[in-house]
């Protein structure tokens, strides 16, 4: 594979963020780079890491997208959220049709307001 300069600097990043046990892995000379990336995507990588692998397998092209959307369809909706700096990522509520008989009637002074 060849590696373009904005793939060179995501995957500089993504070593930056890593953890400590994986960085001799994530290198360019390791010939089994996406595998590894893959694995860290799906078993404990932050949001920010998450992020950055997903950017990178976007720009290597098919197959590594495919491979990333296909295991991220089985898992549950999240949401990622930063705040202050720090990154939240939290579930997506489920979205209930709300409708007027599911609302709970508010009551201000003895009187059903909507």
């Amino acid at each position: 594979m060849q590696f373009t300069k904005p793939m060179i600097e995501l995957v500089y990043e993504i070593r930056r963020f890593g953890p400590s046990e994986l960085k001799p892995d994530i290198k360019l000379a390791n010939p089994e780079l996406f595998n590894v990336l893959h694995e860290h995507y799906h078993h404990g990588a932050n949001a920010v890491n998450k992020a950055l692998i997903k950017e990178l397998f976007h720009l290597a092209g098919s197959p590594w997208p495919e491979r990333l959307a296909s295991a991220e369809a089985s898992k549950p909706a999240q949401t990622v959220r930063v705040y202050r700096g720090q990154v939240q990522v939290q579930d997506k509520p489920k979205e209930h049709g709300k409708t007027e008989e599911n609302r709970k009637k508010r009551v201000y002074r003895g009187q059903v307001i909507a």
